[in-house]
């Protein structure tokens, strides 16, 4: 029953990846047509047709009943996929900037994504199935591993696959976390007025951005603030003018609290009629006193409050 999964599922599901749809009716054409740039066309198609032929290797190998080696041969080159996903950011940028400004590019995409051979789905999509397709391989090796005696001659090579496509799984999914994460410090960096406060650097992490209002210590009203929080900083804004000519969308950063070991947050209730709460939060030097009406999104700021400082205290712990 696994072997004939993992026999369908490369024999049906993977036809649309392992067939020479894509190369043939985008990368040939496009390279014929002279519709894209040659670096263009190399960002977003330049390791597919490599990709391909690993995935058609794998295939062969398995319809001559020879699973074990196709394995063995197709774990050696999986580097591939890696590399293809760190691209893939770069691949979708260029191809987004492409549909944009090159029209007889754009045409010729929505008539390529017409044909039967893609089922509908869009170039953008297609370019996800590789790293799709090895991530369903994952289940279907665990599946063979569990169900192949020892005894078997695959078997060692069954479970070293396994942990190699589990690798390289895992590696992937960090790929695309830390380009998701480079995508949301470039954002936030393009939402605040001016330059002065860089976002983007090494080693941070986005955790959490929205509305708060702030409590001031002697008691005057409440004052909503933008927070951007992330794993070493709080970062509080208000809104530019409505009427600004280029900052009216933007918010000013008044106030950049590093986060440090010491700090300490505490969530108190009954401060907003019973729906949310209020957070206390300790730097070194101030204390910010934080109002939610939505208590999810009150438990949600706590919770990250909590899991960066945490995580700076086992920085420090570890270090010494």
């Amino acid at each position: 029953r696994s072997w004939a999964s993992w026999e369908g599922s490369l024999g049906t599901e993977g036809a649309s990846f392992t067939s020479p749809s894509l190369p043939q009716y985008f990368v040939a054409l496009l390279k014929a047509k002279g519709t894209l740039e040659p670096d263009a066309r190399e960002a977003i198609f330049g390791r597919w047709g490599a990709l391909c032929g690993i995935s058609r290797a794998l295939l062969s190998h398995l319809e001559r009943g020879l699973l074990g080696p196709g394995l063995e041969a197709f774990c050696a080159q999986i580097g591939v996929f890696l590399h293809y996903a760190e691209d893939l950011p770069r691949a979708r940028e260029t191809l987004e900037r492409q549909v944009r400004k090159n029209k007889a590019f754009s045409r010729f995409k929505r008539l390529q994504e017409t044909r039967p051979e893609f089922g509908g789905s869009r170039l953008e999509d297609l370019l996800l199935l590789p790293l799709q397709r090895l991530r369903q391989y994952k289940p279907l090796l665990l599946d063979l591993v569990e169900n192949t005696p020892l005894e078997i001659p695959d078997a060692e090579q069954l479970r070293a696959a396994l942990k190699s496509v589990a690798e390289a799984v895992h590696q992937i999914q960090e790929i695309a976390r830390f380009h998701e994460n480079m995508d949301r410090l470039s954002r936030i960096q393009k939402l605040l007025k001016g330059q002065k406060t860089q976002v983007m650097q090494p080693g941070r992490w986005f955790l959490q951005e929205g509305w708060l209002m702030v409590a001031p210590p002697k008691g005057e009203g409440l004052r909503p603030r933008m927070f951007f929080l992330f794993s070493d900083v709080l970062l509080m804004a208000r809104p530019c003018h409505p009427l600004h000519p280029w900052n009216a969308h933007k918010v000013a950063v008044k106030e950049v609290l590093w986060l440090q070991p010491q700090c300490s947050v505490a969530k108190v209730f009954g401060h907003s009629r019973g729906h949310g709460g209020l957070l206390s939060l300790s730097f070194p030097h101030k204390t910010l006193l934080l109002v939610s009406f939505d208590q999810e999104d009150l438990d949600t700021w706590h919770r990250n409050f909590t899991a960066a400082i945490r995580k700076l205290q086992t920085s420090i712990s570890q270090g010494h």
